[in-house]
């Protein structure tokens, strides 16, 4: 019975893409997540934070030094959710 629902860990407040970041949660990337902005999903989101209601999406093609892109934090209102 366990295997036809697998368990879905439960979405952290913060989460990261970057390994190197302590908000990285490697269990949570195992599934389908998608984030709603303002009421519009998005695809490019890098980092958000629910209860601060951030998100950090790349600003265009622009790399640091160390090659990663920047990003610029957007305000809003933020949702998170398994697909």
């Amino acid at each position: 019975m366990s295997e036809s629902t697998p368990t879905t860990p439960p979405l952290p407040d913060r989460l990261s893409i970057d390994a190197r970041s302590p908000h990285h949660v490697a269990a949570v990337f195992e599934h389908d997540i998608g984030i709603r902005f303002n009421d519009k999903e998005r695809f490019d989101v890098s980092e958000y934070c629910i209860s601060e209601g951030w998100v950090k999406v790349p600003s265009g093609k622009t790399v640091d030094r160390k090659g990663q892109p920047l990003l610029i934090q957007l305000k809003g209102k933020v949702e998170v959710f398994y697909k």
